[in-house]
């Protein structure tokens, strides 16, 4: 099983100019704790929780992982996940394969259907139907993949054309691994099974994300793809610190539905946060087979 840091909250501290080297020290002491990977929200508000309000502090995420990318060596880094409609897919291939490159092969695209209205009918990101956001997601895919490919020709969908898919220098080691977040079970884990490299389901229990991957099998089966060649993730939402021992439970028992990633979030200052994964769960999460 490997362990996902994913830093959703720019809040602590609250001083804006500590932001930066409250990241740094954070990824700092993921990478000393052989975190595998490094993620942020694909959010300009912060979202809405119970925890959190739209006007506290969030930065650009692909922005950020650049920076991300300059002071951590090792780390995979991606957004969790890209929101379909923030960025034309022809720049969005662009941007993934300059991360990709400055990091040297760490990138990974996260991408799902955008879903946070106020940000975008605040910042004025066209708002459009579920039903056409998916049909964008999966033309975004396409044209990624063919801007990754030898294929530098047009391409023609129904909501984007693009003249010529170039895109020079190319990714380190062949395209980024694509992941496909979402759990939803007609549309998202379809294109999971049709696309990706793996998947981002929420770890909402054990009956629920097994039913979830029991889907995604059958969506495999129906696209003749390989079930066992897409690697399952899931965002781990409840407390880790205050419950170790649960936590740790709920991380094997997810491997044992074949979950190869858990990605947990910092629900304190970040450094102490990643100071304590490091030292208290980094090495059991290893173990779990």
């Amino acid at each position: 099983m490997k362990l996902g840091l994913h830093y959703w909250n720019y809040s602590t501290p609250a001083d804006p100019a500590l932001i930066a080297p409250t990241l740094a020290e954070s990824v700092r002491v993921a990478e000393q704790a052989q975190i595998a990977s490094f993620s942020v929200m694909d959010h300009y508000f912060q979202m809405e929780t119970g925890q959190s309000v739209a006007d506290e502090p969030m930065l650009e995420g692909y922005t950020t992982l650049g920076y991300v990318a300059a002071v951590s060596e090792r780390m995979t880094l991606g957004l969790m996940v890209t929101g379909v409609m923030y960025r034309h897919p022809g720049l969005l291939a662009k941007i993934v394969t300059s991360l990709d490159v400055l990091s040297g092969g760490r990138a990974r695209l996260g991408i799902g259907a955008s879903w946070y209205e106020r940000e975008q009918y605040g910042l004025g990101v066209p708002v459009v139907p579920v039903a056409e956001r998916f049909e964008r997601l999966e033309e975004a895919i396409r044209i990624c993949l063919q801007m990754w490919s030898d294929d530098n020709g047009p391409f023609h969908g129904r909501h984007y054309r693009l003249a010529e898919t170039l895109c020079v220098p190319e990714p380190i080691g062949g395209h980024p691994p694509i992941m496909i977040g979402g759990g939803g079970e007609r549309k998202t884990l379809l294109l999971v099974a049709r696309y990706a490299d793996a998947c981002n389901l929420f770890a909402t229990g054990q009956e629920e994300v097994a039913h979830k991957l029991d889907v995604l099998r059958a969506h495999c089966e129906a696209e003749d793809r390989d079930y066992d060649a897409i690697t399952k993730t899931v965002m781990y939402g409840g407390p880790v610190l205050d419950r170790p021992a649960a936590f740790l439970a709920d991380a094997e028992a997810y491997a044992g539905l074949g979950i190869g990633e858990i990605q947990v979030l910092p629900d304190r200052h970040p450094v102490s946060f990643t100071h304590q994964i490091a030292e208290r769960i980094a090495p059991a999460v290893a173990g779990i087979g």
